[in-house]
């Protein structure tokens, strides 16, 4: 490795403290993951390839700041609503002189570079680029090439060390041992994914006249619309007051697109009125993510690229118009990558966009929608604990995170199995739903009344995803309720071993999932997965927050304390049905807060009136 002077950093001159600290006898193992199933070892990796290496700093005060998100996000305490500025939410995260001086003293020992050297904003994250050689040298081990078994790769190591003098001062270092990646949930209709449908197909499902605009008469099974989803959940009279103060967000990973010529048929067609919007919104390239707006080419069409993306931003408009959408498109593990030897963008691309999202001025988005995930054992538990902390950052500033709860139920069959080498049979619980400071979003299907979502294996087995965490414990604010659903179901008996009841739970609540009508290249498809509830509950609930600033009121930001504190109240609850998956029943949904729907699906009218913007229908008493 490289020599150099003394490191001079920003955050002013860092001493080497008393000789020599980097011996290979001082090193001992910092991080251990296995390698999650459906991946394999390749090969070594080359030697000169070069990473982006991230080395998470333990934070100084998270507990501080997770203190005050909870305060924040209490209706009953005085702070509720008073939202953290960006530099707030630095002084709470940032790291302690202590554990800054010892890792710069430690690259300095190793010859790194001032001038290779970048930070996030708060400095509790360092950045170098590095070669594989390089890494190993640093890390003591080896790192290889792994192929999944849907054609991702990626350079990675099961175990990687540190000086024993560091660990406490290191939370994580990345990429290393974690396979953790966004999975898309959308999904079409096997039955369906040849067959073009027009305009013609539908039309008995098409906008009535106004004053017919009841569930019943807008409302399919077959072809859910946004006419129908503003009718079932209230929106579809209320207008918009805050649109120069409000903006909602969409995440786009895997060289998804969304396509403003397919919004614009889709507007055309359904919502007329906003089709301005196909042109308006905000596309925001991170680490070169694309923003693509020219048509499909083949090998995009054979990987029904775009399904996601329209899917996403269709919805959010089709709700939320005409609320400002920002859409975060994001590079980072691509599905294929045609040379094995050179794989590109070894970072996963959660970690990258909240780095860009947490360095962007006040205000953020009011609610960021994101419907991607993964399970939860591909992730390292201490860099699953970094990536959550940043996602409270989000709520600490204002913003309601959004996470799909997935479309295998509580695990695909199957694959029901732990990753330690034991191989013991497992529900498979999905990150980042897991995370105690997202709020997890399942699925319905039907009306008058709705049901948990539950498709065949016909035409593509398909039911909302929900269980407990293994990582992260239940949190204060659902305890009560998590309580409440294990005594009445007795799931926790029934399916002993299989998960851990005092886990976080999710979902948190719910909407429809089953049969959206979008466009996709230029075509009517219908489309369904977790990732259609996610954008239209994301999109009520900026409305929601539309309402609330133009009463002069703060925006709902971190949404769980609230949710379980009262605002349930203002739900559908869905009383019916279950989560299948892993050769289960899965969760039964049950009276109150369930793991299959949480609390049920969002009635817009009755959340305002509980949050006092709206007129009140029925006696809410109090929180």
């Amino acid at each position: 490795m490289r020599t150099s002077a003394l490191l001079s950093l920003a955050l002013g001159t860092v001493s080497v403290l008393g000789g020599p600290i980097t011996s290979r006898s001082t090193y001992s193992v910092k991080g251990s993951h296995p390698v999650p199933e459906g991946w394999r070892q390749v090969q070594r990796a080359p030697a000169d390839h070069i990473m982006e290496l991230r080395i998470g700093l333990t934070q100084g005060d998270f507990a501080g700041l997770e203190k005050y998100l909870t305060q924040s996000s209490n209706p009953n305490h005085p702070q509720y609503g008073k939202h953290l500025l960006i530099d707030d939410v630095h002084n709470f995260i940032k790291p302690s002189k202590e554990s800054s001086d010892a890792v710069h003293a430690w690259l300095y020992e190793n010859g790194i570079l001032a001038e290779d050297i970048d930070y996030t904003p708060a400095k509790d994250w360092i950045k170098v680029k590095m070669s594989v050689a390089d890494v190993e040298d640093l890390l003591d081990t080896k790192y290889h090439t792994y192929r999944s078994d849907d054609g991702r790769t990626a350079v990675r190591t099961p175990e990687w060390s540190l000086p024993r003098h560091l660990h406490d001062h290191v939370s994580t270092i990345q990429p290393t041992n974690s396979f953790f990646g966004p999975r898309t949930q959308a999904r079409m209709d096997r039955r369906k994914t040849e067959a073009i449908a027009d305009m013609e197909d539908i039309a008995e499902y098409l906008p009535p006249p106004p004053d017919a605009a009841t569930v019943d008469a807008v409302c399919n099974t077959t072809w859910v619309t946004p006419l129908c989803l503003r009718t079932l959940y209230g929106t579809v009279d209320y207008t918009v007051q805050a649109a120069d103060k409000n903006t909602m967000a969409m995440n786009d990973f895997l060289g998804e697109v969304s396509l403003r010529s397919d919004t614009e048929l889709y507007l055309q067609s359904f919502r007329p009125e906003a089709l301005a919007a196909a042109q308006e919104f905000t596309q925001i390239s991170i680490n070169g993510g694309t923003v693509q707006q020219t048509p499909l080419n083949e090998t995009q069409l054979e990987a029904q690229t775009g399904i996601e993306g329209n899917l996403d931003d269709q919805t959010m408009i089709g709700v939320a118009w005409p609320t400002p959408l920002v859409i975060y498109s994001t590079g980072g593990s691509p599905p294929y990558i045609p040379d094995l030897t050179t794989p590109e963008n070894t970072n996963e691309p959660y970690l990258v966009w909240l780095e860009y999202v947490l360095s962007l001025p006040d205000p953020l988005p009011s609610v960021i929608s994101t419907s991607y995930d993964d399970d939860e054992q591909t992730v390292p538990k201490d860099y699953a604990i970094q990536v959550c902390n940043a996602l409270a950052q989000l709520g600490a500033r204002g913003t309601t995170v959004m996470f799909a709860s997935g479309d295998a139920g509580v695990g695909t069959d199957g694959n029901c199995y732990t990753n330690d080498g034991r191989n013991a049979s497992t529900f498979l619980p999905n990150f980042p739903s897991t995370c105690p400071y997202v709020t997890s979003t399942g699925g319905t299907m039907s009306f008058n009344p709705e049901v948990p979502v539950f498709r065949n294996r016909t035409s593509g087995l398909y039911t909302g995803g929900g269980g407990f965490s293994y990582y992260f414990d239940t949190p204060d604010y659902q305890k009560a309720a998590v309580q409440s659903y294990l005594a009445k179901t007795g799931v926790a008996e029934k399916y002993a071993g299989l998960f851990r009841p005092d886990g976080r739970a999710y979902p948190d609540l719910s909407g429809q999932s089953l049969n959206y009508t979008i466009y996709w290249n230029g075509t009517l498809r219908p489309v369904s997965g977790t990732s259609a509830s996610t954008p239209a509950v994301s999109g009520i609930l900026a409305l929601v927050n539309d309402a609330l600033i133009a009463a002069g009121k703060p925006t709902l930001g971190f949404l769980n304390p609230l949710l379980y504190g009262g605002l349930a109240q203002a739900f559908n609850d869905i009383t019916t049905g279950s989560n299948y998956g892993c050769g289960t029943e899965g969760f039964p949904a049950v009276e109150g807060w369930d793991a299959a729907t949480g609390v049920g699906t969002p009635n817009f009218k009755q959340i305002l009136a509980l949050l006092g913007v709206g007129e009140k229908d029925g006696n809410w008493g109090s929180w």
